[in-house]
């Protein structure tokens, strides 16, 4: 029963891991908690925002939303008999949905982690208490809710509704996908899965691959990560980077293209430019000054996030796009933001709404690769680096069809001081891949 948790235990309870996926209880009781948890279980796979599944996690105590450490652990011999019992409580629930068991050791003790990935049969009811009756449950921020009203209409209208980063590539088979990068990418996030020997339950492991037609077929996402080349499946995975002279029709500098697995794109991306991030120096009699073009922090989180909440569906082949400027950088992903995500969401002025995101499965490796934050908060850390630097403000726009999402980053008051800045000259093409 006992299976292989993919992230890093320690990102669980570090606070690494959003609080709307994540709940923490001491201990297992079947006539205590067992129905809190159940409700959370059937939340967690209904995935209301597309926020990949959570975690409940058995044997930790937590204060104020974090985990308490060292944790407290449960005896090693009721591991067996607590899943075995979790099991028979998830029988209660319509459709039956089970959660995956990962008993890991944190602080010398044993926890018992339920990872509950979203369902593909979604929406999933669960009882009232131990005879009530079955309701509809979701996570709103960091408590399990009753779904009512609107709430209830939009998880209903998400019934086999499947991101399109997590559905299945039946043009694509697992031998598209290269263990070399998954393990790379275990290695890279600390994960116990980097010991497993088997590829194929490696990447069952990761939700990477699931069954259909007795073979195991590849996600979108899994594709997008891991294959040598995603451009095979998914045209606009590149991002082009193009530096003018002068305004939008002027001539063009440099130009560079990066292409490979997405992680691979955003990190060469931010290679090339990091001239633009290196700290100036301006002395004026006894001032000395401090600052960058543009903020690296700024620049991380406008590239991350332009990857991040693109399509890659056909309908949108376009790259995304890097414009430099003289005065400004630009960094434009198509289409634009989901509906019911406005531009005062954006800026910081009012918390976003809990629509579905567009990807799931692609924010969530970004994150465990610590190059995405939480949802939400990508704009804010714009914004206050920004600040933070002397910068002018940065400036979000879209148009009224969703045709595309631009952030435009100012470049520095002093910016002008150097001259123009170049992008890294690379020996290779500038067209880098796997």
């Amino acid at each position: 029963m006992n299976s292989i948790l993919p992230i890093n235990v320690d990102d669980v309870l570090s606070g690494r891991v959003e609080s709307a996926r994540l709940e923490f209880t001491p201990t297992w009781d079947p006539k205590g908690n067992a129905s809190q948890i159940l409700k959370t279980l059937s939340a967690f796979a209904n995935d209301l925002q597309n926020l990949n599944g959570g975690y409940v996690v058995i044997g930790v105590e937590e204060r104020d939303g974090v985990a308490v450490r060292p944790v407290r652990g449960v005896p090693p011999d009721t591991l067996d008999s607590i899943q075995k019992e979790v099991q028979g409580q998830c029988n209660r629930l319509d459709p039956v949905y089970v959660p995956i068991f990962c008993p890991v050791r944190v602080d010398d003790r044993h926890v018992l982690v339920l990872w509950a990935p979203p369902s593909d049969i979604r929406p999933h009811q669960a009882p009232d208490g131990e005879k009530g009756e079955r309701k509809y449950y979701v996570r709103i921020g960091s408590e399990t809710v009753e779904a009512r009203g609107d709430v209830l209409r939009q998880l209903v209208e998400q019934t086999a509704r499947v991101p399109f980063d997590d559905r299945l590539n039946r043009e694509a088979s697992s031998e598209d996908l290269r263990i070399t990068l998954v393990r790379e990418f275990l290695r890279d996030i600390a994960s116990d899965a980097l010991a497993e020997p088997s590829s194929e339950r490696i990447y069952a492991s990761m939700r990477i691959t699931r069954p259909v037609n007795g073979h195991a077929a590849p996600t979108n996402a899994g594709l997008l990560f891991f294959s040598e080349d995603p451009r095979r499946w998914f045209r606009g995975a590149k991002i082009e980077v193009a530096q003018f002279q002068d305004g939008a029709g002027g001539n063009t500098l440099e130009d560079q293209v990066y292409s490979g697995p997405l992680h691979h794109q955003v990190r060469q991306c931010l290679a090339s430019l990091q001239n633009l991030t290196t700290t100036r120096i301006l002395k004026r009699g006894f001032e000395t000054r401090r600052w960058v073009d543009y903020p690296s922090q700024a620049l991380r989180e406008a590239i991350v996030n332009a990857v991040y909440h693109r399509s890659y569906e056909p309908g949108f082949p376009d790259p995304t796009k890097v414009h430099i400027y003289p005065d400004r950088l630009e960094v434009i992903s198509y289409p634009g933001p989901v509906q019911g995500v406005e531009l005062i969401h954006l800026v910081g002025e009012i918390p976003p709404p809990p629509v579905p995101s567009r990807n799931r499965q692609i924010g969530e490796l970004l994150k465990e690769l610590r190059l995405a934050e939480a949802r939400g908060k990508g704009m804010a850390r714009i914004f206050r680096s920004m600040r933070e630097n002397g910068s002018p403000e940065p400036h979000i726009d879209f148009d009224s069809g969703r045709t595309y999402f631009r952030v435009t980053l100012p470049a520095h008051p002093e910016h002008g001081t150097f001259g123009a800045t170049r992008l890294v000259r690379r020996r290779k093409p500038t067209v880098h891949s796997m």
